[in-house]
């Protein structure tokens, strides 16, 4: 998945919104105000996603493409390689699933807010 179709993908989805808020080159894509992913536009080699601290570390042992979350907490995030070591498919489920994570812990009120977008 190339930076457009990973862009293409994340704002695709109910309430998302894009941003550079850690400067030039780091594009982050929040729900509701909430952080889900995020990576370096310039060198995009991988991208960090939210996960459950379970399924994180099942998920480093058994793909070599995906490590603690750079520059985030390690147990709460994972950085997702783009060089073509994770396959797409699941490269997609992660993002949605980083999403979903995200969702389940919104305010009931942007729950509502959401669900009005969709």
């Amino acid at each position: 998945m190339n930076v457009e179709e990973y862009r293409e993908y994340c704002i695709a989805k109910p309430g998302v919104t894009e941003g550079l808020p850690f400067g030039p080159n780091v594009l982050v894509f929040k729900v509701m105000n909430k952080m889900f992913a995020l990576c370096d536009i310039d060198k995009y080699a991988y991208v960090n996603l939210k996960c459950d601290p379970e399924r994180a570390i099942q998920l480093r042992e058994e793909f070599t493409g995906i490590t603690p979350g750079y520059h985030m907490n390690k147990q709460q995030w994972n950085s997702v390689s783009t060089d073509g070591s994770v396959p797409d498919e699941l490269f997609k489920e992660l993002i949605d699933y980083s999403y979903s994570l995200i969702v389940a812990r919104l305010k009931k009120a942007d729950k509502e807010v959401l669900k009005n977008l969709k």
